[in-house]
């Protein structure tokens, strides 16, 4: 059983918060699996109804008279006990039934039973919903495997990972034998990646091949979803399938960033937008927005023509790359341009710790790779994968203008950790311990008693 972060964020759910849960994000992520182990442990009843497995049970509290009726239906289907605080109800797939989203407050405020629900497209049909009922559900985005996750995945040990993560904190070197190890497993990482499914196919096999063949599945499913969804939603035009086939050679162009004109001489950004926000809602695609400036916040200064998309996860990525570039990568074979890899590795790591996704490129810098808000700060990032990491023409340009006056830059490379004055350099592992810092609660009270 490959375990992961989201396995206690559902353990404290269901201890400590009464609302509904959903849990989104892409498929073959692992959401289902997830809570029905959440479940395991949680609780002594576990109802689940697949409203694609049975298809009978879509529309099933349509014309309800009342919530007691929904119970009654409810319980007259899955033909179990429903024992009152003890049993949760899982809605999978509900993507298909997507009006139960906006039905589940009243069987959350009746209060017998907990509820999670999930499904793929989630994006998507959230945003054509009607309502949603804001204070009885809670939503979780939920990603492939990050970094850590594989790394203990693949038989990393904790006091590993708490010694790494004190060399982050404190910024000093890590021991070289440790450091080559920890490269080589993720060299590992960028063949795997993180789908579920792939990993635990490797930790079962060890065969590179019959990993391919996962991901290759994986693929054709993210296919077929997109060819369903252009056949049913006929009423606009959709390029969903040429804009995602289009996506490891754009990032293998020199500037990584999406050129509509590889779609069309005549492309027009309006004309294709709907199809990047279908990749991006589904979770599918992750757009990258270039900045006119690095200054907070960064939602002001976004262009929305101006991105780079990469993939939800670096193994299928690796996997539309041909010539045998899992072997090569695992070899550390140096005549292979790595930056959209490792770029790709950043992106969907950054994105998965809660970050927004932004680069800075202008003639009178150059081009930042990575731009966050972390600690109140913007936070440049160069993603370096080759020999002449303390190269950064663009980052030294922009981390020397008084304009801007950043306090430290990030250099994420193969090589150990260093600190040359501003500039941080971290192996690129190092980037799982980047995490976005939690809110805090804020209490204003205003006194108009003087007046």
């Amino acid at each position: 059983m490959i375990d992961r972060k989201i396995d206690a964020f559902l353990n404290d759910f269901f201890k400590n918060v009464k609302k509904a849960l959903l849990v989104t994000g892409a498929r073959q992520i692992g959401k289902t699996y997830s809570i029905r182990e959440a479940a395991k442990r949680n609780f002594d009843y576990f109802v689940e109804i697949n409203f694609i497995t049975s298809p009978e049970a879509v529309g099933i509290f349509h014309g309800a008279k009342d919530v007691k009726d929904m119970l009654f239906r409810l319980s007259a289907f899955v033909n179990k006990p429903l024992v009152k605080g003890k049993t949760l109800i899982f809605f999978d797939e509900v993507q298909v039934y997507p009006e139960v989203v906006t039905l589940i407050k009243f069987l959350v405020d009746e209060g017998s039973y907990r509820y999670v629900l999930s499904g793929s497209l989630l994006g998507v049909e959230l945003n054509n919903l009607r309502s949603e009922p804001v204070g009885y559900m809670d939503v979780k985005e939920m990603y492939p495997l990050d970094i850590e996750e594989f790394y203990h995945a693949v038989g990393m040990a904790d006091h590993v990972i708490a010694k790494l993560r004190q060399c982050w904190q404190d910024k000093v070197p890590v021991d070289e034998f440790v450091h080559r190890r920890l490269m080589q497993a993720f060299r590992l990482y960028l063949v795997i990646g993180g789908m579920p499914h792939a990993v635990q196919t490797y930790l079962d096999t060890n065969n590179l091949q019959d990993v391919l063949a996962v991901q290759k599945s994986i693929l054709q499913e993210y296919k077929r979803d997109i060819m369903k969804y252009k056949r049913d939603d006929s009423s606009q035009k959709l390029y969903i399938d040429e804009v995602f086939q289009l996506i490891p050679s754009e990032l293998n162009a020199k500037n990584k960033r999406f050129i509509l004109k590889s779609l069309n001489e005549k492309a027009r950004f309006a004309s294709y937008e709907n199809s990047f926000l279908w990749l991006r809602d589904t979770g599918v695609a992750l757009p990258t927005y270039n900045i006119e400036e690095p200054k907070l916040p960064l939602l002001l200064a976004k262009t929305r023509n101006l991105f780079k998309l990469f993939q939800s996860d670096v193994g299928l990525l690796t996997s539309q790359f041909a010539g045998g570039i899992q072997l090569k990568l695992l070899g550390d074979n140096q005549a292979i341009n790595y930056g959209a890899i490792y770029e790709n590795v950043v992106a969907q790591e950054l994105k998965a710790h809660g970050f927004d996704l932004y680069y800075y490129n202008s003639k009178r810098f150059g081009e930042l790779d990575f731009v966050v808000e972390y600690h109140g700060n913007v936070l440049p990032i160069e993603v370096k994968s080759g020999k002449d990491y303390e190269r950064h023409n663009a980052l030294s340009n922009v981390m020397s203008s008084a304009e801007y006056a950043l306090p430290e830059a990030l250099v994420l490379c193969n090589g150990n950790v260093s600190v040359d004055g501003k500039v941080v350099y971290m192996p690129i592992y190092m980037l799982m311990f980047l995490e976005k810092e939690q809110a805090v609660n804020v209490t204003y009270k205003l006194d108009l008693s003087d007046l």
